[in-house]
Order: C-alpha cells, then structure tokens, then sequence
C-alpha cells in the first residue's frame, strides 16, 4: 500500500499534469485507464476516456508530449481532410484559430505567408468558425495539446521507460517504469511509436517487409524498381570510381539487397524533421557533431558532381524537401537519393533495447547535422549550393531546452501488431472493405526507403513506394485489438495489424489521433461491460464514435447533402432545423418555417438512415446550435430487404438514443417523428415482399421501428410527433409512391410539428439555445 507522503506527492505532482521521475518517489498509481506513450495518439485516447468519466494516466518514456506532432513534422500529411473528425478535428481547429491572431505573426505576416509561402493552405481555408489549420510551428501544437489534456484533466507522467509488464492470464494487471513507478488499470493503450508494451505483454507482432504472396499484395517487400527518391545519374559506389576492389564507399550497403517481392526484417528509414529558419535573427548556430567526417558525405558531394556535369546547377530542392510554416521557419524532410533520411542504420531500433535506441537515436542526429554542416562547408559543394544550406539553422525559439534540436526521432515504423484483421494494400485499394471502421485512412501508401546497394555499377536506393491518388477507406476496429486470445485489455491505436504497405498509408498523424480517439472510447465500453478489447460491443462503440465526431465512412459527394444554411451575425444556424431523410427533403420544413415566421433548415437527406445521420450530426445539426431539431427517420433503417440501407431496430434504437444524448448536452431541445404509414401495394412494387413477410410483414417491422423512437423518447423526455398515426387518417397526405408526401402532405406534417414546437416548454430568457424539455409530451395523439 502507498504510504501518505507518497499518495500526497502523488496528489500534488497529478494536479498539474506535469510530474516527472525527478520530482516524485517512486509510486503505485491505480487508474481506470493507463495509456502508455503520449503521442498524439495517446493524447487523444486519454482524453477521451476523461470526456467518459474514467480516471486516467497518461505515461510518457520522454520529456515531452505530442510525439512528431510537436517533434517538427507541421507539414501535416493527409490525403482528403474531410474523413478527420472528432479530437483530431479539434486541435487543427485550435491552431487555425492561434494563427487567426495577429498576435502569433513574430517573423512575417499572415499575409505574406498564405500569399507567397503556404503551398498546402489558402487564407480562405483558415477562417470562419470551424475553420481548420494543418501547418503549425512545433511549440504551437504542444501548447495546444498541453491546453487539451489540462482542460481534460489528464495527468501526464514523463520520463517513464517500461520496463516490466505484470500479466495474470491474458491481462495486464501492472506495469513497471524504470523510475520505479507502478501504473495499475482496467485498461491500458499502447499509444507508442515502437509497441513496447504490446511486445511486452506477448502480443504478435511483425517488424520489417511482408513477401507480396503472403497477403497477395503488389507493393510489399523488396522492390524490384525505385523510380522514386532515388540517387539519379548513376553515381559511383566505390572508393576508386570504377573499382570494385577499393571497396564502397560510406552509407552504401554490402549485398545484392535480396530477391524482389520477398520480404525481410528491414525497415523504412527514420530521420528528423528539422524546424529550421532564414530569419537571421531567430537562427541558432548549426552544432556540429564531435565525430564529424566529411567522408561519411561522399555520395553527396559525388551527386552534387553529376549536377553540374549534366549542365545544371544544384539546388537545396535536389536534397531535401523543405515546407514553409509559419514565422519563417521550415518542415525540411528527406527528398531524393541521398538526403536526410540517414538509410539502413535503423534495423535494429524496433526490437532493441534502451540503450541500442539511444545510439541509433543519436547516430541519426549527428548524420543529419554533419550532414548539413558538410552541404553548407565543404570545398565539393558547389557555391550557391554551400550558400542555401548555409541560409538555414534551427530556430531560437523551438525546442529551447534541445539546443534548437526536434525531441523526436522520426520513427516512421517499427513493431506492427499482427492480430485478427490485418489492414493490407487491398484494404488502401477499396478492394476490401472493414466492416468495423474505428475511423478512416486517407493518404497514398507511402513508403521510405529500407537499404542503398549497388545495382548496374551504381548506388541505388531500394524500397520507397509513392503510391498516390487513393479513396479515402475504414480502419476496422480489430485492427487496433489483439486477436482472440491474446492481451484482452490493451489497445494499440499506433502500432496497428497492418502490412509494412498498408501501414505506410495509415501512419499519419491525425490518423493517429483518430484512432486513439475510438481506443479511449472502446476502453470505457470495456470498463463499463466488464469485459475484454475484443469483445466490445461494436455497434455502442460506433454510435458513441459517430455522436463524437468521428467519421466513419467516406463523406457523399456534396450534391447528397444539405446545402449550408445561414448563419446570425453571432455565427449561429437556424433555430430550427429538421434532421431526416427523403420524406423530410421532400420540403415540409419549408411549409413549416411559413407556420413559424422562423428560418427552418432543411437537413433532410435522400436514402439516409440512421447510421448516415449519426455521420452528418455534427456538422448539419450541434455545430449550427439551433434551439430545436426535428428528427425523423426510420423509412429507410426498415428497408430489410436491403443491406446498403437496413439497419437492425436495436442499432436503430441505439442511434436516435445517441442523437438525442448528443443533441440534449448540446442544450437543443429534440422532437421526434414516427415512421409514417407505408401504402403496401404502391411499395412492394420497388421493393422485395419475402424478407418483410419473413419477419411477419409489413405493418409488423414498421411497428418495431415506430415502438423504438418510443422508447428512445421516454427515456430521455423527448415530444413526439406520431406521424403514423395522424397521417392515416389523412389519405391524401401520401404521393403514388406510397412513401412520400405530397404538397398537401407537407402542409400537415409541417402543421403537426408547428403544434408540437408551440407545446415544448419556453427556454429560459437570455438561453434561447440551451433550455431542453423536462418531460416527454406525446404529440399528435401519440399514446404513452
């Protein structure tokens, strides 16, 4: 048991979030949730399980939250922006509005960034209320995420390197830092780049190159051509040119590099993102590494050598990659042949221990700078060259207590969770689909490369892969969970089952913190259902992923939704708004904003159920704030006969319960309609008969439905407009159809709705949009 002097440090040091070894005795410290690595993914999954009412602990093994996030990677990769939701969404939201201060511009203007630097982000882009950012200086994301977890209370706990796992089965019970801290949980997330606390607690895991026939892949293991960030003009590898005996020269590899499509253990090369700058002003002195060696740098000066023998002049583009951020400074990553990537010296960090990862760790640092240290120096450096490397530097105001230097090593990929559902090339292809989606992938499968060899007589890189131009597609939940039998109460949102390919499209970083996000949320679900990763109930796990923000499926071309309301001066929506399918499309919102003198919005959507709805709630419904929403759905989840449409009632039921949660929290106060009557004959005439007659026909599965939005309201004290049935006793509310209404139909529906917005309870003066109803009121003659 932890004595009192211990628990109080304990106590004092959680408070504020920022407790390290050095500052506390070693403790026992009993959470609900544990997670391991504060990357962004950690970050997300800690918050989370914070916004769910469960206790957290946040264990970083080094001094800084935000992994490559606040590490210098602001150049955000991401292919289609609009599948990041939730948290993810949030703190892009929270940088654009830093930089929409005048007061974040030190070193230039916005303007003149977005005018003549930004390449990935307009102006335009970046303003207005859910305006989003994606390039960002390194200090500005930490603050935000430092700003995250403190509004969330989570405690974070750093410089804690794993060291011990204590299992009990098939669950971890403890695990041991080398401070001597013991971090007890329910749950825990291995948020880390490196998986250590999978491997530890003996999940499967792959390290290296899949063979292509392993999973019938086509860009998996040795490549047999690397047409891309490759050393072009065929440079010499050998000491004396042309001389084989001489021996190679550094940084080109011994072998023939293996047979293509095979696969190996190597892995894609790591470096550092480097937040540099050419404001003089702000510009630290270039360190240059006690073991520098200009001969390590040979390839380079040769390359720069067949530059200027084929007639051009070399340039800082033709060795790296520099994006401009904000302020002048840089995100510089590895570009071409021989560049920042420091290739092959990697192979032994996944699996090595702390001190195998310090040398590798350091090894890259002082590669990179005796790198740019030799571009900026040396005599074999054509001039103008020398001068643009020479123009940059590390910046004073980043990573202040580094010397100017990134905390974090660009650990590309490591460990890879092999469990029941691997992510492959067919999955980043749309081929196979996830039928469990935890979020969505969206980038091309982007590989670095793995060894630089000798082919033809030249050095040649081997392994990248820029395979671009994909769909966005779903991540499936059993791809961040041990298979069946392994660890039941951990969760790897970083670390994913996914081949070396695969995981080179999901590995980005708001991806990241998407799926630490839905591991946060499926880690409540297991606390509160007491049971195992693998067995949460997906669909509760969906409904509250969606109700959060999440985005689970690739957004409908923008014709297939609403069109954007107006907004008061205020940037609030329409008081009112109606949130349904075709039946709510067909217009009677517009016949009810005629009864009201209000502006209605129309959010009514063609073919939607409720599993489209719950996609779309937050952006057409709590982002617009309206005072009351109009919920009316169902013909379209009953349609059984049609698996792109059919939602089973209880999934049925569980959604509109998270809508109206969802909504009611938002303060805006919630009326539900019932399924209407359906004219059989006129219906069956689109639809299939059999599957309605097998579960005791029509009129019975609609009664199902209806008998759901029931309950979901007397649950949660919702007015209920029964369509179902008021409108039969009005025939001539129905279209030929038999689904739809006609223009005397809308009339009565949007009359019906009017009376029950004139019965809900008057919102208290000075909270228009935040009163929500005390009691259901049955509506329309509804029956309680």
């Amino acid at each position: 048991m932890m004595d009192l002097t211990r628990f109080w440090s304990w106590l004092l040091c959680g408070a504020s979030c920022v407790c390290t070894a050095t500052q506390c005795p070693a403790a026992v410290v009993t959470r609900d949730v544990c997670v391991y690595g504060a990357t962004v993914g950690g970050i997300t999954a800690a918050i989370q399980s914070a916004r769910q009412g469960k206790s957290v602990v946040l264990v970083e093994p080094g001094r800084h939250i935000g992994g490559m996030t606040t590490g210098g990677l602001g150049a955000t990769d991401i292919g289609n922006k609009g599948v990041i939701g939730g948290i993810s969404r949030e703190f892009y939201q929270r940088v654009a509005k830093h930089y929409a201060d005048d007061a974040a511009w030190r070193w230039e203007s916005r303007d003149d960034f977005f005018a003549h630097r930004s390449k990935r982000t307009t102006l335009e882009e970046v303003s207005g209320p859910d305006a989003t950012m994606w390039t960002f200086e390194p200090h500005v994301a930490e603050r935000i995420l430092n700003e995250m977890l403190a509004d969330n209370g989570c405690v974070v706990q750093f410089q804690q390197r794993l060291s011990i796992a204590t299992m009990e089965g098939q669950r971890i019970v403890a695990i041991k830092t080398d401070a001597g801290d013991v971090y007890r949980a329910k749950i825990y997330v291995d948020a880390t780049y490196e998986g250590d606390l999978l491997a530890m607690a003996g999940v499967s895991y792959r390290v290296g190159r899949e063979a292509n026939a392993q999973y019938n892949e086509t860009l998996n293991g040795i490549r047999e051509h690397t047409p891309k960030n490759q050393i072009y003009g065929g440079v010499d590898p050998y000491v004396v040119p042309g001389d084989p005996a001489s021996g190679l020269i550094p940084l080109v590899q011994r072998g023939s590099g293996g047979i293509p499509g095979d696969g190996d253990q190597r892995v894609q090369a790591y470096n550092f993102r480097l937040c540099f700058t050419n404001v003089a002003e702000n510009r630290r002195e270039l360190t240059v590494p006690d073991n520098y060696d200009p001969a390590l740098y040979e390839l380079a000066a040769r390359r720069a050598e067949k530059i200027v023998e084929s007639g051009k002049q070399p340039v800082l583009s033709n060795f790296c990659n520099p994006v401009w951020m904000p302020n002048s400074k840089t995100d510089i990553n590895n570009s071409q042949g021989i560049s920042t990537d420091f290739i092959g010296m990697n192979y032994d960090y996944p699996d090595g221990d702390y001190a195998t990862r310090d040398r590798i760790w350091k090894s890259h640092k002082d590669y990179i700078l005796g790198f740019w240290h030799f571009m900026s120096t040396s005599p074999r450096v054509p001039q103008g060259l020398r001068q643009e490397f020479a123009s940059f530097g590390p910046c004073k105001d980043e990573f202040t207590g580094d010397a100017g230097w990134p905390h974090q090593m660009y650990v590309r990929e490591a460990r890879r969770m092999v469990s029941d559902y691997v992510m492959t090339e067919h999955n980043c292809r749309g081929k196979e689909v996830a039928d469990d989606p935890v979020g969505m992938a969206a980038y091309g499968m982007d590989s670095h490369n793995c060894q630089r060899i000798v082919q033809d007589g030249a050095a040649r890189n081997e392994g990248d892969v820029q395979q671009h131009g994909l769909k966005p597609y779903p991540i499936s939940y059993r791809a961040i969970v041990p298979a069946k039998g392994e660890c039941q109460n951990l969760l790897a949102p970083v670390c994913v089952s996914a081949t070396h390919i695969a995981f080179g499209s999901v590995r980005m970083e708001p991806v990241f913190m998407v799926l630490g996000q839905s591991a946060g949320a499926a880690a409540v679900i297991a606390i509160d259902a007491d049971t195992s990763v693998q067995d949460v109930d997906y669909q509760k796990l969906r409904s509250r992923l969606l109700a959060d923000g999440q985005v689970l499926a690739r957004p409908a071309a923008k014709s297939a939704g609403p069109p954007k309301p107006r907004l008061t001066a205020d940037g609030a929506g329409p008081p009112i708004i109606c949130f349904g399918d075709s039946i709510t499309k067909r217009g009677y919102p517009e016949e009810l904003a005629k009864l009201l003198g209000k502006q209605v919005f129309n959010a009514g959507v063609a073919g939607n159920s409720s599993r489209h709805a719950l996609q779309r709630l937050q952006r057409d419904v709590l982002s617009l704030r309206p005072e009351v929403v109009v919920v009316s759905l169902g013909t379209n989840d009953s349609r059984v006969a049609e698996d792109r449409v059919f939602v089973p009632v209880d999934e049925y039921e569980a959604n509109l319960a998270t809508i109206a949660e969802s909504c009611q929290r938002a303060g805006i106060r919630v009326i539900f309609c019932t399924v209407p009557p359906i004219d059989a004959d006129a219906y069956f005439t689109r639809h299939r008969r059999e599957p309605f007659e097998q579960r005791g026909g029509l009129p019975a599965v609609l009664e199902d439905y209806r008998a759901a939005v029931v309950r979901v309201a007397d649950r949660n004290a919702l007015s209920i407009v029964d369509l179902n049935q008021q409108l039969a006793m009005r025939p001539d509310w129905r279209d030929q159809d038999g689904v739809h209404p006609t223009r005397e139909g809308n009339r009565i529906i949007a009359g019906l709705v009017a009376e029950a917005i004139r019965q809900m309870p008057t919102p208290k003066a000075g909270n228009a949009r935040s009163a929500a109803p005390t009691s259901r009121q049955q509506l329309g003659g509804a029956g309680g």
